[in-house]
């Protein structure tokens, strides 16, 4: 006589199956979150980019001039803080330094603000205006009260 057990659990056949569907999500959501977690980046360092620009815009109601210097934004902190903003942003989201530059001649009366993006490197070239980026490693920048350079669209 033969006796019956009562098993329980998955048979291989069916692991598999479970671990290949796995597989397959993760394929897709994984590419997905890594590009949400790149343009959340973005967009940080555009906002931290807008809120030095409106400090360096508010020292120029003050003093008739932007703060000169050059990179780092460091340079100009002590010119900006606490008056004008409370702590400057000196790192992007990628923990570059922000570039900072103004005119030196006709008494600092422009100014330039630049991300150098996820590389973390400037891009060659001059910035030309309306320039809209489409890849994680380009340059953000922001000049004369709006944004140069800047991304729009999927990026890569």
């Amino acid at each position: 006589m033969r006796i019956r057990r009562n098993e329980k659990g998955f048979t291989l056949i069916e692991l598999l199956i479970v671990v290949a569907i796995i597989g397959i999500i993760a394929a897709i959501a994984i590419p997905n979150l890594l590009n949400a977690i790149q343009r959340g980046k973005q967009k940080r360092t555009m906002a931290d980019m807008r809120a030095i620009a409106t400090s360096v815009e508010a020292f120029a109601v003050d003093n008739n001039r932007y703060p000169g210097g050059a990179s780092p934004i460091v340079n100009i902190a002590s010119e900006l803080e606490p008056k004008f903003i409370r702590s400057v942003p000196r790192l992007d989201a990628w923990n570059t330094a922000f570039d900072y530059t103004s005119s030196p001649t006709s008494n600092a009366q422009s100014y330039t603000i630049v991300s150098y993006g996820k590389d973390g490197a400037a891009d060659t070239g001059s910035y030309t205006s309306g320039t809209q980026t489409t890849d994680f490693n380009n340059d953000i920048c922001f000049s004369g009260g709006s944004f140069v350079v800047f991304p729009e669209g999927s990026q890569q």
